[in-house]
């Protein structure tokens, strides 16, 4: 089990070393979804081998590591108006209250005619 975990924690510590080096030489944007998800694989790797080596530190960071991504990637595929609770017709200037307030010229949002 020991060198499981030992190969384990040196994959993690690649990933982790491969995610700063392509985004450091712009072969990956380190705003993107690669650079994030190579991240969190990597801090799970080392969160399982500094658990293992009951190194609580570099666990805990590593499982701060972990959530950071794990939101990031989360919102990158939910769409923003989901996000913001705004639905789609809305955020696009299509929604009832819209179409009234351009429904002819003179007329303001929100007037009954």
């Amino acid at each position: 089990m020991g060198a499981a975990v030992t190969a384990v924690g040196w994959l993690g510590a690649g990933l982790l070393l491969a995610a700063y080096a392509l985004a450091s030489t712009a072969r990956i944007r380190a705003a993107g979804s690669g650079f994030q998800l190579l991240n969190l694989l990597g801090s799970a790797a080392l969160t399982v081998n500094s658990g293992y080596h009951h190194a609580w530190p570099s666990a805990v960071l590593n499982g701060a590591w972990i959530a950071v991504g794990a939101v990031v990637l989360a919102r990158r595929s939910t769409p923003l108006a989901a996000r913001r609770g705004t639905p789609p017709a809305a955020r696009r200037g299509t929604s009832p209250a819209a179409r009234r307030g351009r429904a002819g010229a003179g007329t303001a949002p929100g007037d009954v005619g």
